[in-house]
């Protein structure tokens, strides 16, 4: 009983470890007044980046699922782009919430609910 404990834990910890990894750094907002109108460049969200960042160590490489985490390749046949947002946002079974946030989460979620 003990081995099947620790051996839970150890499998918790690893996921967290793999999962929560660092946050990204997003790009300073370079603004500009030139008295009459101001300009903002933004670098645009790359979601496949974030994909590959954030969940590729769970759910494989080619999003194809590894282990008890779900294949992504397919997952807008599944859930729409609303469900899968949630799920980013909130988590779901074995995956903690917010790994990815805000406009991130957004572009990824657009991103994957294209994926059928």
């Amino acid at each position: 009983m003990k081995k099947k404990l620790l051996a839970v834990l150890f499998a918790a910890v690893l996921m967290l470890a793999a999962c929560g990894g660092a946050k990204e750094s997003k790009p300073a907002d370079t603004s500009t007044d030139t008295g009459t109108t101001t300009t903002t460049e933004t670098a645009s969200v790359d979601p496949e980046k974030i994909v590959k960042a954030k969940c590729t160590s769970c759910h494989g490489g080619n999003l194809e699922g590894q282990g008890s985490f779900p294949a992504l390749s397919d997952v807008g046949s599944r859930l729409s782009n609303d469900e899968i947002l949630n799920v980013i946002e909130n988590g779901r079974g074995g995956m903690p919430g917010g790994l990815i946030t805000g406009d991130d989460a957004k572009a990824v979620a657009d991103w994957l609910a294209t994926k059928k």
